[in-house]
């Protein structure tokens, strides 16, 4: 019986479940609010969610590539460790270990106390949400197989919901004076540095398109089915971002959504009322349980592989009976829970993100380094588009990238001592026991 559990894989359904689940979180509901104070077009705005799209679709092509030539769980870790050295994706590893998970899992769980507490007034939200984190954890430290039914289940549920508030809202919305057809000025717009820094909020609401990739040694079958979830994934999600968007600026006021957080709470309470309001608020609770739910699911594979790789980290890539990295797992809620505690960790996501969009650079940058150094290399699946798709991906990216160093020197700043950090955990974690006795 437990060899049978220890051998369950990841198929299809739930790999594209961990994709859509990864993805749509806290960005979705929170970033346009942002995006209008400098951007009042309907068809710009638009836009940029489709651009965001088009970058993340682009990554999908090429991760696709490297995940079936390089079959193994630990994503931007194994790639930049095999496709340029080892202490590269080391540092990779380090930061999303850190804070590529544990900080939008602690983001993702306070915000789900805040809808919660508009919900239900009595409700602690800090309480909830250290609650909600642990529970989680509970069921996916148990088994894969149990993790893996709750990712689909919740992750339906989370679709479902979207498409009928796509729907229901594009029905019974009092249309706002916005345009969606471009004006004069709207393509001047495109090229602007309010569209390139918007584009970072709205990359943020997009990561974890490549979600699969980390748990690539427990999918079924992975040159065939990784590069498919990949893509399906992003494609589900890009249809829904655009839709909810679209609703949300054809059912509300800009003045009202001009620098609000909670988006769906705003346009929930302008479609149907208080009561709707408060409808909407108890369904986007809903939705991010699956989010935190795919992060804790996904993250501790990252530390689990550096452990395997790593002496001085040989402890973390302990599994249990089941097959699941719970030392990994625990350490991550363990930084989960102290980012929910600090309630202070928004910053620290504005430099993770100039991190972790610099890792994804490095890793569809190469695609054409693997290709050039290993041309035969078996490779079960070619990106689609090469080389134009990674190349867009590159330019589109790179752009952010300058925008962010720019524009926020200070967290790029915070980033980079991050990995400086990492250089020297990395070091020291392989060193070996002078004495073998």
């Amino acid at each position: 019986m437990a060899s049978s559990t220890s051998s369950y894989k990841i198929n299809f359904t739930t790999g594209v479940a961990i994709v859509v689940a990864n993805m749509v979180g806290t960005g979705v509901f929170t970033s346009l609010g942002f995006q209008v104070v400098d951007i009042q077009s309907g068809f710009v705005l638009l836009a940029l969610w489709a651009v965001g799209g088009l970058i993340a679709l682009c990554g999908a092509l090429s991760y696709g590539e490297l995940a079936a030539a390089l079959p193994r769980s630990g994503g931007e870790y194994h790639y930049l460790s095999r496709i340029y050295h080892p202490v590269l994706g080391f540092l990779s590893g380090w930061a999303s270990a850190t804070v590529g998970f544990a900080a939008p899992t602690a983001l993702a769980a306070m915000a789900l106390g805040s809808y919660a507490a508009n919900v239900w007034p009595g409700l602690e939200p800090k309480v909830l949400s250290i609650v909600v984190v642990l529970l989680l954890t509970a069921v996916h430290a148990t088994s894969t197989r149990a993790g893996s039914r709750l990712q689909v289940i919740v992750t339906v549920a989370k679709v479902v919901v979207l498409v009928v508030f796509i729907g229901v809202g594009v029905a019974v919305a009092v249309p706002q004076p916005i345009r969606f057809i471009p004006q004069p000025g709207d393509w001047h717009l495109l090229l602007s540095p309010a569209f390139a820094v918007s584009l970072i909020y709205v990359s943020y609401a997009y990561s974890g398109w490549n979600a699969a990739v980390y748990l690539a040694g427990e999918v079924a079958q992975p040159q065939r089915n990784l590069p498919r979830i990949l893509l399906t994934g992003t494609s589900l999600v890009l249809l829904l971002y655009i839709g909810l968007n679209f609703v949300f600026l054809y059912a509300a006021p800009l003045a009202k959504l001009k620098g609000q957080v909670e988006v769906g709470f705003v346009v929930a309470n302008q479609l149907f009322g208080s009561a709707g309001g408060r409808l909407m608020g108890g369904l986007i609770t809903v939705l991010l349980i699956s989010t935190i739910s795919s992060m804790i699911f996904a993250g501790p594979r990252i530390v689990q592989v550096m452990g395997e790789d790593l002496t001085g980290l040989r402890s973390l890539a302990v599994v249990s009976n089941a097959g699941v990295p719970v030392r990994a797992m625990l350490l991550q809620t363990g930084l989960t829970l102290l980012f929910i505690l600090a309630s202070s960790f928004q910053q620290v996501l504005v430099y993770a993100g100039f991190v972790l969009n610099l890792f994804t650079f490095l890793t569809v940058l190469g695609l054409f380094v693997l290709r050039w150094r290993q041309p035969h290399l078996p490779r079960p699946y070619r990106a689609w588009g090469y080389p134009f798709t990674p190349l867009l991906f590159l330019l589109l990216s790179g752009w952010t990238l300058l925008y962010l160093l720019r524009d926020q020197p200070t967290e790029s700043l915070y980033g980079l001592l991050t990995l400086l950090s990492g250089v020297g955990v990395y070091f020291l974690s392989r060193r070996r026991p002078t004495n073998t006795a």
